[in-house]
């Protein structure tokens, strides 16, 4: 059998570097780089295994050249056509494209890896008669081991002495939860909460806009922050608050588990069989809740939760990703998949 070298294929790397898909870009590379998996970034040079990851016109190309050729295609399933709802302006009218170009890239590869089962189970429920399976983008665990001089940068760019703050992060979309992360705040007026991430307004739904004209004082959006000052807040805050309304699966959660602090995400289908309410993580369904979970979270010992949740982000640290990857793509090599 012929020797595998691996073409790993992200299109636009610039646009999607501070992306979820940006950051599993950088994760995937690090993870068979740990599993010494021969792989190329560049599609000029010689390779024998596709691993495409977005879904651009020259991703369609590449997938179109690769068929001819006859070498093999993983296409990475890093959205779906639900976690595209509620993301930008007019997205009704940009699914129609959208959604035509997901279904020509997962109809034609030859495997689908997605991050959970969740999303593995939307994309068979579409009926392209593809193998699928589920492998978690992952994250390097000793990345967000303490540190007091990133804590000590977040602290010193927010001006912040003893204050209680807690943390969201991600685009500026309806569908993260922006919304409810800015109407929770409300209810606690002394806690700061920070919410990384960006969007231009013009790209942000009419309704997204409105709330963040009207936010509360203690609602904060710096837009990206240095990666250093990301993992120093979430070494400092009390949680992370991921209201999130629809996950493929959530790098942000992966991180938060990694730098032991509590997480709260919404109970929503995503998080159904891997992070367990009051175990390793807390959920909870509308503001409400939100709020009540928020408050116990406060005021009550979370050290078993916290120690629960980081096992589960050290299942799925790089090194252990980059050996199941490094078998997937053998199972794609001799065209053993199911």
């Amino acid at each position: 059998m012929e020797k595998l070298k691996v073409l790993i294929y992200f299109e636009g790397e610039n646009i999607i570097k501070k992306s979820g898909i940006g950051r599993a870009m950088r994760h995937q590379m690090e993870a068979l780089t740990s599993a010494e998996v021969n792989f190329t970034t560049n599609k000029k040079d010689t390779f024998n295994l596709a691993h495409i990851n977005t879904y651009g016109f020259n991703s369609k190309r590449l997938l179109r050249k690769c068929k001819r050729k006859n070498i093999p295609v993983i296409v990475h399933g890093h959205s779906t056509f639900e976690d595209f709802r509620n993301s930008y302006r007019a997205w009704q009218f940009l699914a129609l494209f959208y959604n035509s170009w997901l279904k020509y890239m997962y109809s034609r590869a030859d495997l689908i890896i997605t991050p959970t089962l969740y999303s593995e189970n939307l994309i068979k429920s579409y009926g392209y008669n593809v193998p699928v399976t589920n492998l978690s983008n992952g994250l390097n665990v000793e990345e967000y081991k303490p540190s007091e001089d990133k804590v000590k940068q977040f602290k010193e760019h927010f001006k912040i002495t003893d204050e209680k703050v807690i943390i969201g992060i991600g685009f500026l979309f309806e569908r993260k939860g922006i919304r409810d992360f800015i109407e929770v705040a409300r209810a606690f007026p002394d806690i700061k909460f920070i919410w990384f991430g960006h969007l231009p307004w013009i790209l942000r739904q009419s309704k997204v806009n409105k709330a963040i004209r009207r936010k509360p004082n203690n609602v904060i959006l710096p837009g990206y922050i240095a990666n250093d000052i990301i993992k120093g807040a979430m070494q400092y805050a009390e949680m992370l608050f991921f209201p999130s309304n629809e996950e493929t699966e959530g790098i942000v959660v992966l991180e938060g588990l990694a730098s032991k602090i509590p997480v709260l995400v919404r109970d929503i289908g995503v998080y159904e069989d891997w992070l367990k309410d009051g175990k390793n993580a807390y959920k909870a369904r509308n503001n409400q809740e939100f709020i009540e979970k928020i408050k116990y979270i406060i005021h009550n010992d979370n050290s078993q939760v916290i120690k629960n949740g980081y096992q589960t982000a050290k299942d799925r640290d790089l090194t252990i990703i980059g050996q199941r990857l490094k078998k997937i793509y053998e199972g794609v090599q001799k065209k053993d998949v199911k």
